[in-house]
């Protein structure tokens, strides 16, 4: 039996007309004037094809390339994954993996072969027809020894790519993985038409997504507009979209307020309290498992000790800082990066929170010989919003165990090419992942290309091994159990805050039911999921 929500969803989508919708809603039990007034609203309430969406997106850098292997922030996230191009799955609004260009996909018994089944008639912004060479060739853009890919650790575990044909793709992993599907929705692994000599084109721009690429300046502003022969039935509304990028949260603020943008993410905390009285704006959170870290580079003196990096775990007052730097917004961190919505989390009782505890620190600077630390860590609000009063608000705590933090305060341009892996403690962001491996076998294994402190603990690379190819959930949740205590206790990462994705729009702003939380702006695909209303 179709529910309300349903049939609004399929209207939406263009997929029922009102005769359909009334069929529908009868059989459910509705009576004819009451699905006369549904279908009226629901209609009132669809998807409005026009107009140019203006939003500002923060993480943008003079340096940023069209390149998915080198996409770094949330900029190009939304603009390459979210508007030029598709992946073969995607998270959905409603926080489900779903199909993209694959329409459907299975595996072997021990899950180390995959079979991805293409959906067909999909075309590239020149014509060109989606075929499986331009899934291979898009994921070999990320393989091999001279790789400089992000997303170069999580496709390692792939030993084989090869087309069966044009509309089936082969994958044969090195051993079982079941949180495959998941991996290949990653922003990098975006599809691009294949080359003559085996590479991909992503100088053009050109992908199979709802938007077309008409300018990108770096740094500054991309403009594209609507694919004519997008795929996807009720998506990519606006006529165009024109990206922006500040830096500056007061001068993102005041461009939204005074209407020369639509949409702003990475509210100011200090101030959302005033913006929420604005008629002409709408301010929504979202939560999942974005947090913030502090990664110090594990084989650099003085953090090549763990009793230092036990200490500066402690000095941290983590309850002070959600308070006063997220405004409640958000939950106190415990060292690792599995959150909310990962599905094997430590519980309390496996993981007891770590606690502010200056006694605690001191006695781990004396176990290193190293009382009276004296470190740099550098920062810029680029990192997440409120980074600089974080790093000072977590000097002054740390000053109770004895250890001097100078906070060195580093350019918002070019924050993630010049000081992210570069500087051997900073501060950085993760939107999360959907499943333990994906954060695991990016950011913490051993030689992953975003092993941001550079961490390599032999028992846990072990265990990702392992508890990629375990299919029994629960011996599967006993290993990444063991996992997150070792990254708590060893690894070189301190994660002190689990953050809300904060939104404001214009009211003009047509929004979904459901809004995904893996990203900000609807898992960065409000460019083809709102409208003007």
């Amino acid at each position: 039996m179709s529910t309300p929500r349903t049939l609004k969803r399929l209207l939406e989508q263009h997929k029922l007309d009102r005769r359909g919708f009334m069929r529908s809603a009868v059989a459910a039990g509705a009576t004819v004037a009451v699905a006369s007034s549904a279908f009226n609203k629901a209609l009132a309430a669809a998807p409005k094809k026009g107009g140019n969406f203006r939003q500002v997106l923060t993480g943008g850098a003079t340096s940023d390339v069209l390149d998915p292997a080198q996409t770094l922030d949330s900029y190009m996230i939304n603009v390459s994954s979210g508007q030029l191009r598709n992946n073969l799955t995607e998270i959905g609004s409603d926080n489900q993996l779903t199909g993209e260009l694959a329409e459907s996909w299975e595996a072997s018994a021990d899950a180390s072969t995959w079979t991805f089944q293409l959906r067909k008639g999909v075309e590239f912004h020149n014509g060109k027809s989606l075929e499986a060479a331009d899934v291979v060739a898009s994921f070999n853009h990320h393989r091999g020894d001279d790789t400089k890919s992000a997303a170069k650790g999580i496709v390692a575990p792939i030993e084989d790519i090869k087309a069966d044909g044009k509309n089936t793709v082969v994958f044969q992993m090195k051993s079982g993985n079941a949180d495959f599907p998941f991996i290949v929705s990653d922003y990098h692994l975006t599809i691009c038409p294949a080359m003559s000599d085996g590479g991909i084109d992503w100088k053009s721009g050109v992908g199979t997504g709802g938007y077309v690429l008409d300018d990108f300046d770096p740094g500054v502003r991309t403009k594209v507009k609507r694919n004519p022969n997008y795929w996807k039935a009720g998506r990519a509304h606006f006529d165009s979209i024109e990206n922006l990028f500040i830096s500056d949260v007061v001068a993102r603020t005041n461009a939204l307020r005074s209407g020369e943008v639509d949409c702003i993410p990475n509210l100011d905390l200090k101030t959302v309290h005033l913006l929420k009285r604005d008629k002409e704006v709408q301010v929504f959170p979202t939560y999942g498992n974005k947090h913030t870290t502090l990664p110090m580079h594990t084989d650099v003196a003085p953090f090549d000790n763990n009793h230092v990096r036990l200490a500066l775990k402690y000095a941290i007052d983590r309850e002070e800082m959600l308070q006063k730097i997220l405004k409640g917004q958000g939950e106190v961190g415990n060292d690792s990066p599995v959150g909310p919505a990962n599905i094997y989390r430590a519980t309390p009782e496996e993981m007891p929170q770590r606690p502010y505890d200056p006694d605690k620190a001191k006695f781990h600077l004396k176990k290193a010989g190293m009382e009276n630390l004296s470190v740099q860590f550098h920062v810029a609000d680029s990192a997440f919003e409120g980074a600089v009063d974080a790093a000072q608000l977590y000097a002054e705590s740390a000053k109770k165990a004895g250890i001097g933090i100078e906070v060195v305060r580093e350019p918002e341009d070019g924050y993630w090419s010049n000081v992210w892996l570069k500087k051997a403690w900073c501060a950085s962001y993760w939107g999360g992942r959907p499943t333990e491996d994906w954060v695991f076998s990016q950011i913490y294994s051993s030689g992953a290309d975003w092993n941001e402190s550079h961490w390599d603990n032999k028992r846990f690379n072990e265990l990702l091994i392992m508890a990629r190819g375990e299919l029994d959930p629960v011996k599967r949740r006993e290993l990444y159990v063991e996992m997150q205590i070792l990254v708590h206790e060893d690894g070189g990462a301190i994660i002190p805050l689990y953050m809300a994705y904060t939104h404001a729009a214009s009211t003009k702003v047509g929004l979904p039911d459901q809004i995904a939380s893996n990203w900000e702006l609807d898992g960065h695909k409000n460019g083809e999921r709102w409208w003007f209303a």
